[in-house]
């Protein structure tokens, strides 16, 4: 599997960053590419609930995540599904010495229109590029909306 990630530091705490996080009528805020949250099954965060929705114009279409693996105040592991990749995205929160919450976000993935020859150059060279692009602003957007939480709290 390919694998893309990305990681910041927020000056909140594991709790905070993960209640947003785990909050899917927020996500049209915050995640990139994402239009609206369409179903939500199961005791979400938990493991076997599941969620779909579909992104914007020109993102990936209708991807479907279900949790197969969540660790209260550490982190969760989807398995993702759309129409051109699958694979396991996980997030993970750690409390940062001095204050504040580290959080990693990891896609890996296969592309299921892979092509032998040319699917490695081009992944190396645009998809996991655009995949890890994708990640830092969906975390950069997190912080901004969990900043935002704070100052209303």
């Amino acid at each position: 599997m390919r694998r893309a990630s990305a990681g910041s530091s927020f000056a909140a705490s594991v709790p905070e960053a993960e209640s947003l996080w785990y909050d899917t009528a927020r996500w049209p805020e915050w995640i990139d590419g994402l239009a609206r949250v369409t179903a939500l099954a199961g005791d979400w965060p938990a493991p076997g609930a599941a969620v779909t929705w579909e992104s914007t114009p020109a993102g990936r279409g209708r991807v479907h995540e279900r949790v197969v693996g969540y660790q209260p105040r550490a982190g969760q592991t989807v398995e993702v599904d759309d129409a051109s990749i699958r694979g396991r995205q996980s997030v993970a929160f750690r409390e940062l010495d001095g204050g504040g919450v580290g959080v990693e976000l990891t896609l890996e993935y296969e592309l299921k229109k892979a092509r032998p020859i040319l699917t490695p150059v081009l992944d190396l060279l645009f998809i996991r590029r655009a995949f890890t692009g994708s990640l830092e602003l969906t975390l950069a957007r997190f912080g901004a909306e969990l900043a935002g939480a704070a100052a209303h709290a």
